[in-house]
């Protein structure tokens, strides 16, 4: 019973882990790729740490695969925040803002 629980967490992860990478590939500005690559990369990588964890049940394995989660879960959102504040600092324009040309920005209209 627990091979099952392990397949489905390690393709659950996987799955989670190619989308995070398809997004960082095919979203159209730095802040929607920013979004995927933290929240379902660290997704993906907590269900196969989770997997890892059901598979091996050692205590010490089990305790490496939480705090490796735990790391994950503290940092990927501060680095998210930094790559989003300096992008914002060097002027880039989130996408669907459009500049006026007086300097002020503009939400576009959705059709």
């Amino acid at each position: 019973m627990s091979e099952l629980a392990v397949l489905a967490l390690l393709l659950l992860g996987s799955v989670f882990t190619i989308v995070a990478g398809i997004g960082v590939v095919r979203l159209p500005d730095v802040f929607t790729r920013m979004h995927a690559s933290t929240k379902v990369g660290t997704l993906g990588s907590g269900l196969i740490l989770a997997g890892v964890a059901v598979h091996f049940a050692d205590s010490a394995i089990v305790l490496r695969c939480i705090l490796i989660v735990v790391f994950l879960l503290l940092t990927a959102p501060i680095g998210a925040h930094m790559i989003g504040r300096a992008a914002l600092r060097i002027g880039i324009t989130p996408w669907g803002i459009a500049s006026r040309g007086d300097g002020s920005k503009t939400k576009l209209d959705a059709g």
